[in-house]
């Protein structure tokens, strides 16, 4: 029967816990596959279903092994994997999670899959270069954004009399409080290049502990906003004047493809898949300056020079971090890119 003519379905399997967060992107997927009158199953269990899709990894080793036995595609999504507990005190229950979390990864990159989407080309780099090539096919897709709903026009003014640096994470703790501190730092600096108070708006889960350990400046303040809803989003990014994109190594971080689609600049060093997702023109990518991997002191005057040259033309790099979004980062590209390794 051809596939117009039948109903399609693909399982979504949930990651194991301690890689990054994926509720943004499983939303957009599920959006994207719905509208192309695609249904998903989100247990192994629900059959039926043509293809599975394991995002990252899961404890459900088992029903992977027995979908491969039946014959179907079994795709796996990475991103990065785990290493900051490698480098600085985490906590032992942080170590071994996250040490689980790699061994899964691993192990069904290397002998479960059918196919593998990398999120970047610096992903595939890495994954290679840590735990070897594999025979299995791949591809890599890029994550995808609505470009309806993160766009340059709605509400979320910027201030006038005040530069707003915004910080975006899930969580910021177990390791990566590393570049809030960075941001507080760039934020100092500005202030001897600026005459305006900077404001470093940090949004994500942070402890009290952390929120209390940098305290307000003379022509700095440090806000904090904790969680917000993924539709809050787009206002705050319109609202600020840079993202400052905060991961290390990362693999393809939603906070700056949204940022890219609001029109809001980035500016980050050259770490992870960071210059590969912003690209020319749409902010300032610049060299980190040490080891970052051995999570070595950043340039930071270089950084606040890039800030700095994003403030004083605003308006060039806000369009050219809209049409960079939209020449790379729609929604339906990503999700054609999921649908293809599917074979769905």
């Amino acid at each position: 029967m051809e596939k117009n003519n039948r109903t399609r379905r693909v399982c979504l399997v949930p990651k194991v816990s301690g890689v990054g967060g994926m509720v943004s992107f499983k939303a957009r997927l599920i959006k994207g596959f719905s509208e192309r009158g695609i249904s998903v199953a989100e247990d192994l269990a629900d059959d039926p279903y043509e293809a599975v899709l394991v995002i990252g990894g899961t404890r459900n080793l088992t029903g992977i092994w027995k979908a491969r036995r039946r014959g179907l595609p079994v795709v796996q999504r990475l991103d990065g994997m785990n290493w900051i507990h490698r480098k600085t005190h985490t906590g032992w229950k942080h170590y071994l999670r996250a040490e689980y979390g790699n061994l899964v990864l691993s192990v069904i990159r290397s002998r479960l899959a059918s196919q593998i989407v990398y999120q970047s080309e610096f992903s595939l780099q890495w994954w290679e270069r840590m735990y070897g090539k594999t025979q299995t096919p791949y591809r890599v897709v890029h994550n995808g954004v609505d470009l309806q709903q993160f766009t340059p026009q709605g509400p979320g003014e910027r201030p006038v009399e005040q530069i707003r640096l915004l910080l975006v994470e899930g969580t910021i703790g177990g390791g990566y409080e590393f570049g809030l501190q960075t941001a507080i730092e760039v934020g100092k600096k500005l202030c001897a290049l600026d005459s305006r108070l900077v404001e470093v708006l940090v949004v994500g889960r942070i402890s009290v502990k952390l929120q209390q350990a940098w305290k307000n400046e003379p022509g700095m303040q440090v806000s904090y906003l904790g969680q917000v809803p993924i539709e809050s989003i787009a206002q705050i990014d319109r609202s600020a004047h840079v993202l400052y994109a905060a991961d290390l190594q990362p693999a393809c971080p939603n906070s700056v493809i949204e940022a890219l689609a609001c029109g809001l600049p980035v500016a980050g060093f050259d770490t992870g898949a960071l210059a590969e997702i912003v690209g020319r023109g749409a902010g300032e990518v610049v060299p980190y300056g040490g080891d970052p991997w051995k999570l070595e002191q950043p340039d930071t005057d270089r950084l606040a020079g890039s800030v700095f040259r994003i403030l004083m033309e605003q308006e060039s790099y806000r369009i050219a971090a809209r049409r960079r979004a939209e020449e790379a980062f729609g929604l339906d590209c990503m999700v054609d890119g999921y649908l293809e390794a599917l074979g769905v």
